[in-house]
Order: C-alpha cells, then structure tokens, then sequence
C-alpha cells in the first residue's frame, strides 16, 4: 500500500507516515500516564491504609486507657495534702521532739468545694475552661485549635488536663507528653465526679508565694478564709494561675488587674454574673495584706501573711532534700511526686539531729564568732563559712551551710551541695591512704623531698618554703605536719593518679570529682575540677577513727505516714571496710601529729583536753582553707573562703581551724575523758631516720614509728659501716629525717 501511494502521490505518504507517528506518540504518552496514575492511586492506597491502622490503633490505645483501671487515685492525693509532715529529733533523754512542721496546717489547708464561694468556681472555670462541665477531659475543639495553630507551642489544657500536670509534675510541650496527658484525662474523668476533680484542682494549684491551693492563697494576699471572698477577690485569685509570678497581685498589681478584667469580662459573656456585678466587682478596691488599709483578724489563726524572722535549719533543708531523693529512688517517683509526698503526706521523719551540737553550730555561725567581722552586703558579701559534724558511725549530728542570717528555706547549704577546692585536706585520702593500705610506704618510708622537673624545666610543686632539694628525703610522718606538697606529689607519681583517683572515689565515696581529676595537681595538691563538700570529708575521714570502715551520712532514722502504720523509708546505714583496721590506726597516728608536733599546721586548733586528729588545707590561690578533724567522739569539716572564690590573703590564721577548735570545745564540755581505740595489728617500733629502716644498735638518729604488722621494715645496716665522720650521732628534730642517705622504699 505504501508503494502504492508513493507511486500515486508523494504527498499522500508523507500524510501517511505523519499520522502513524502521532498515534504512536499518543499510546506512548497513554502508558505513561497509567502508569503515574496507578502510581499515585497505589500510594494513596497504602497511605490511606497507614493513616487508617494508626487512627485505628491510637482510638483502641485510647478507649482502652480511658476505660481501663485508674491511673490516678484522686482520693488518695486528697488524703495526703489534707495533713502536716513533721521532723522530729531526740532531747538528751531520748524523748521524741518537734523541730519542723513543713508547711504546716495555715500554709495548706484543703476546702472542699461546698466551702468555696460559687464565684471563685466560676471565675475559675470561665476563664481557665469554660467548657468544663461539658467535655469529657479533652476540649477536642480546643486541642485540635492548638495543635493546627502552635504544634502545642501555646495552652489548651482543661481543667482536668492541668490537675494531671499539677499532680504528676510533667510540664514538657512534646506530642508524647500531651498525647500521655490526654489519655490520663480521659481516664480521670471516668473514674471521678467533674466536683472531685474541680476540688483537687482548686487545692493542688500554685498561686505563688509558697501558697498551694486556694485557701492559702485567700490567707496570704486578703487574710480572710475562702469562704470570705467577693467576686473581685475571687477574680483576682484565679487571675494568677496561669503565670503566678506575673500575676502575683502583691508583687505585680497591675498585671494582676488586667487579667482579673479579663476574668470577669468572660464571666459576664459566658453568663456567669449580670452586668451590674460585673460593674461593682471591676470598681471594687482590693485590699491585699501590704496595704495600709489591711487590717488583720486578730482572733484568727490561719492568716499567714506576717514575714518570717527565722528560718528552718540547714539540718532541716538537708533531710527534705534527702527524703525527696530516697522517695525517688525507692519509688521510682518523679521530683514532683516525692515533693507533695512530703509536703502533703502527713509524714513523721524521725531525724538523727543532735538538737544540741546543732544549735551551737548554729549559734556560732549565725553571729559569725570565729569568722573575721565584715560586713556583708550584696556589693561586699563577707567571707563564707560550713561546717558538717558526724559520729563514727555515720549519724550526721550537724550541719550548717553558711555565715550570718539564714535568707530563707532550703537557701544554698555549701556543706552538701557546693563542693568547694580542698587544698592539701584531700591528700590523707588520695595520697597517703591509699599508699599505706597498698604497702607503697609505712610510717618511715623517706620520699624525696623536691618537686617534679617538668618539660619546661620548671619544678612543681612547692612546699611553703620553697621547692625542697634533689637530695634530701622526708619520713611520711615529717611530711604531714607541715603539710609538704613534694612528698604527696613524689607518691602520686609512684602510685599513678589512676590509682589514687579510684581510691578516692572507689574507698572514700568522694563523689563531686570528675575525669578531669586523673592527674597530678588533683590527687597530689586537691586542684580539683569542682572541689569537695564538708559532708562527704567527714564521712571520709571518719574512717581514720573507727576502725578504717565507711558510714553513708545518715540524717534520719525512720519515714512513716501519719499514724506510724506505714513506714516508707528506713535508714540502713551498714559499715564498709573501706581500709584496713591497720591503714586506718597508722592514718589516725599520723594525722594527730599534725595538732602535737612543733611544725603542725593545726596544732593550734586542737580540742582541749581531747585527742585530736586532723589535717588543714589551702588552695594554692588562697581562695579556700579547710579545717578536718576529729576527736574520739565526733568528727568534724570546716570549709572557709567566699560565696563565689576569691583571694583570702587579708585574712590570717585558719578561720576554718578557729571554727572547730570553737564549737568541738563547746560540744566536749561535760563529756568523759575518751581515747582512740587502737588496732592490734599496728606494732610500735624504733626507726633510723637517715634510713627510715628498723633501728639497729649502730644508729644514731632514732625516732618511734607505727607499723602495719604484715608491712614492717627490716633492720638497718647503713650506720653499721657509716663513716663517724658523716654521722650527725643524733638529731635535733628526729621526725624531719637525715638527708644523707638514699632511701629504701618498700613496694607491694
């Protein structure tokens, strides 16, 4: 056919050709576009499917929680904020004593809903959920409205929705978080009345000024019951949730104002109030408790406004933080959770408090007694002070967490929570522990007396009076009185930082350190990343008094509920053997030398009348000093230095020192006469101080020493064949040592 055209007509093919290549371009573009649309229509498909099993899957997961078993008990939160946690302690006969209500019956108390004006409800509901009574937990409008608008950047909770965050502390604006919150509501709602939940709201919420629910709140901003109040005051109480600090009335009265407007403007739209309340309450004038108009009832005992002059102890901060951490632990409750249990739990803590040694540390802390007189103001703050006081075995007697008036409750206690840069304090514990217990050295073993030579050819460390000598030796018991820095340094670089970080962690439960600490200056010098805190150096160095065991500072004895029923926590504080009864008596010898020997740093500092072991410290900047120490009744710590570190070279002596000796002599009065108990696995012996070896008949400097019965030095044989002309025949000072004669270390 095709040869037919072309022979008839030309033209005719080139039409022909023309149009079979357009119907083969359509097929071609046909089969493309069924494939895109089977595509498309296929990914529809399996995104329908997805979308569906999801939807299908959250509506189960949610109608399941929703309906299942309560998540949140809301009587039992009622039962628990409706009563008062106190802390008792013990007199000197052992009678139970009150020393703290926390909170206490003014500060918390719970209404119900029939105590409550109908306007406070209102005013709540109107302005914080006006659909309340109509949703079931979820305002769906409202949370699809926040969803599609601020991805939960903005608020959209119900009533319901803020108890459970109130309840369970979780804040966070995550999809997780508010998809969690959403399920607890629904099953909340379930399982409660809408006035059970309106109740527990309006007892739990915040409304600033440590005021919880709005019984407190009433007391402290208009000194009047609930029940008492007015729908401008009632306004003015619901106005403040939302941000109480904002829209505290007392601190911030015209915020408040323009949100109590607000308040009322939805009360009159939703119906809640005619015009003509609205108009009265907007024209009322607040009277708060700070104005001069206030005037308060005399005859009732719940207003809470007068400011308090006192403050609860530092013993008393410490055991709430404590209780909050151990309910966590053994809970497994969030912060929140383990604080309203011990605010609102009508707990009894029965505290291990010494109320005595408490108040005498309190008194010369509080009057700065032993601390330099300065002023202290917030452009000048003056010198800061902390002190922990311990038993051996474990119970925490005192603490106090700074100088001068205490600024408020659980203010910063710099004994447990601010480790501070220990100085040479820390070298009993990172030095001459660990290389006594792992018979690196004994009482006698003669270290080298000079720095280390570093790359830069310059010598670290120095001691107080210089850099010592390439050849002179120091016994370990000359090193420790005057507090020689070349000494510990020269052990640290036999035992290794390592060894001595994890000793120090691992033995001593040091637990402010950080990887950084692995090094020289740190273990040798206590040039520490973050520092130490006096609660963890007394329980440290309680070791070197009882017997080379370690006690977890215990500060209360027992938590129950109200009626002593249920008991939540207990202490069990049990012993452990972190040195040898051997390390620990030869540690404790050789630390009492540092208040009796004629060179010792706290030889002025010792308990008159008492044994007194101790060791001082100061930073190589002079930005802090230490006091450690101990007598055969209690242990003690004492930090001095400034809030935030700063040099203290105007001050001379050892405060720190000043403060022990001070409170330690006060506490002792009246006590029997009382000696260490000493180990039987620690001999006596005479040593040769140019060798640091047993003293044979031919040596002439001598000096006594205290020995690990496994680890005793063998006899000296040096002066048998030393030349009388190099040998001093005696010593002035035995315990400074001969710088003759090399020394013979010992090694494990």
């Amino acid at each position: 056919m095709g040869d037919f055209l072309k022979k008839l007509n030309p033209l005719a093919e080139k039409q022909f050709k023309k149009k079979s290549k357009k119907k083969k371009t359509r097929r071609q573009h046909s089969k493309a576009f069924n494939t895109f649309l089977t595509v498309i229509l296929s990914l529809a498909i399996i995104a329908i499917i997805s979308v569906t099993s999801v939807a299908v899957y959250v509506l189960h997961d949610i109608v399941s929680f929703a309906n299942g078993e309560v998540a949140i008990d809301l009587n039992e939160y009622m039962l628990n904020q409706s009563q008062t946690t106190i802390l008792y302690g013990y007199d000197k006969s052992g009678k139970e004593v009150e020393i703290a209500r926390l909170h206490g019956n003014e500060n918390r108390i719970w209404v119900s809903l029939d105590e409550m004006p109908e306007s406070l409800i209102d005013a709540y509901v109107a302005i914080e959920d006006k659909r309340f009574r109509d949703h079931s937990g979820v305002d769906w409008r409202r949370t699809f409205s926040v969803v599609v608008k601020y991805k939960f950047g903005q608020g959209g909770s119900t009533i319901t929705q803020q108890l459970i965050k109130n309840l369970t502390g979780e804040n966070g604006r995550t999809f997780i978080r508010k998809y969690r919150e959403i399920l607890q509501a629904l099953n909340l709602e379930k399982h409660s009345s809408k006035e059970k939940i309106l109740e527990t709201y309006l007892n739990t919420l915040y409304l600033d000024e440590g005021c919880y629910g709005v019984q407190t709140a009433s007391e402290f901003y208009f000194g009047k019951d609930v029940s008492e109040l007015n729908l401008a005051e009632s306004a003015c109480l619901a106005a403040i949730t939302t941000a109480p600090r904002t829209y505290n009335p007392i601190r911030n009265p015209e915020n408040n104002r323009r949100r109590q407007k607000l308040c009322l403007d939805y009360m009159l739209e939703q119906g809640k109030i005619s015009k003509e309340e609205y108009d009265e309450a907007l024209n009322y004038e607040l009277i708060l408790t700070n104005s001069e108009k206030y005037v308060p009832k005399q005859d009732s005992s719940k207003v809470t406004t007068e400011k308090k002059d006192t403050y609860q102890s530092y013993y008393v901060d410490y055991v709430i933080d404590k209780v909050i951490a151990d309910l966590k632990e053994q809970y497994n409750y969030t912060y929140n959770q383990a604080w309203r249990k011990l605010y609102y739990g009508g707990l009894k803590i029965y505290t291990a408090v010494d109320m005595d040694i408490q108040s005498v540390m309190e008194d010369v802390y509080y009057n700065r007694t032993t601390l330099p007189k300065q002023k202290d103001t917030k452009e000048n703050p003056a010198v800061q002070s902390a002190m922990t006081i311990m038993d051996y075995s474990g119970r925490l007697m005192g603490i106090v967490g700074r100088a001068g008036p205490k600024p408020g409750d659980r203010s910063l206690n710099i004994a447990a929570k601010s480790p501070r840069q220990p100085g040479s304090s820390i070298k009993p514990l990172s030095v001459y522990a660990p290389a006594i217990e792992k018979n690196y050295a004994h009482w006698s073993t003669l270290i080298q007396n000079y720095g280390i030579v570093l790359k830069n050819g310059s010598v670290w460390p120095r001691n107080y009076d210089g850099s010592g000598a390439p050849y002179t030796y120091k016994t370990i018991a000359a090193a420790i009185p005057p507090s020689l820095n070349t000494v510990p340094a020269r052990l640290v670089e036999i035992l290794t930082p390592k060894v001595c970080y994890d000793f120090l962690v691992n033995n001593f439960h040091i637990t402010t350190t950080a990887s950084s600490d692995i090094d020289m200056a740190p273990m040798a010098v206590g040039a520490m990343s973050k520092g130490v805190t006096t609660l963890e150096m007394a329980a440290a160095y309680a070791s070197f008094g009882n017997g080379g065991k370690y006690y977890e500072p215990t500060c209360y004895y027992k938590v129950t509920n109200n009626d002593g029923s249920k008991v939540y926590l207990q202490s069990n504080a049990k012993p452990e053997q972190i040195i040898s009864e051997a390390t620990s008596d030869i540690m404790l010898r050789l630390l009492q030398r540092v208040t009796t020997a004629s060179n010792g740093t706290g030889r002025k500092y010792a308990v008159p009348g008492f044994e007194t072991f101790a060791k001082t410290g100061t930073t190589t900047d002079n930005k802090d000093r230490w006091f450690v120490g101990g007598t055969p009744y209690y242990i003690g710590a004492v930090w001095l230095g400034y809030e935030t570190p700063k040099d203290l070279s105007h001050i001379s002596g050892n405060p720190a020192g000043e403060t022990f000796k001070t409170i330690m002599g006060r506490i002792h009065k009246g006590l029997e006469q009382k000696s260490f108990t000493h180990s039987d696995n620690v001999v006596k012996k005479v040593f040769c101080t140019k060798t640091g070896l047993l003293a044979s008949e031919y040596c002439t400097s001598k000096d006594t020493g205290w020995y690990k019965l496994d680890f005793v030095p063998s006899t000296c044989t040096t002066c048998k064949y030393a030349s009388p002309d190099i040998n001093p025949g005696g010593a002035t000072e035995p315990a400074e040592g001969s710088e003759e004669t090399q020394p013979v270390t010992a090694a494990p």
